[in-house]
């Protein structure tokens, strides 16, 4: 059985905050307002797999309102989720994602976030897309104010 989730992240950037990417601090002057550690990519992705099994939402399971979260890595999260969904009895066919942000140009990092992603999901690089654009300058993000990114993630039962 074979089940597919979606999921949008938008955060605001401000200065002199951490600009994390699945993961990657990127070097920036602007970085992610946020409760957690901001990372909008794995937030999407995570909350991706929780619609993906019906889970509710990201919001859910790490509250804004729990201290515990408070700066809490997003990867962090994503491994709770990842070992939920294994205690469930499914496993990931892919993903495929994309970041929406004016500056920094994310080329450089896409095989360090790739990589980072995969080897938090246990599985293998190649089932993980990370692609990154711009907003030509149009809108909160082609102005430098925000980010924002969206995932698709297909996960199928684990028949072992």
């Amino acid at each position: 059985m074979y089940r597919i989730g979606q999921s949008t992240d938008i955060h605001q950037l401000a200065l002199n905050k951490k600009l994390i990417l699945g993961g990657i601090s990127i070097p920036s002057d602007f970085g992610c307002v946020a409760h957690s550690d901001g990372d909008v990519l794995t937030h999407a992705i995570t909350e991706a797999i929780i619609g993906a099994l019906g889970l509710n939402d990201l919001g859910y399971h790490f509250s804004d309102k729990d201290p515990v979260n408070k700066n809490r890595s997003s990867l962090e999260m994503l491994t709770i989720i990842n070992d939920k969904m294994h205690s469930i009895g499914y496993e990931i066919v892919n993903i495929d994602s994309i970041i929406i942000i004016e500056k920094p140009k994310l080329r450089p990092y896409i095989n360090d976030i790739r990589t980072s992603l995969a080897q938090t999901l246990n599985i293998d690089k190649s089932l993980v897309n990370v692609k990154a654009t711009c907003a030509e300058k149009l809108g909160f993000i082609g102005e430098g104010k925000g980010i924002m990114a969206q995932a698709i993630v297909m996960v199928r039962k684990d028949e072992s």
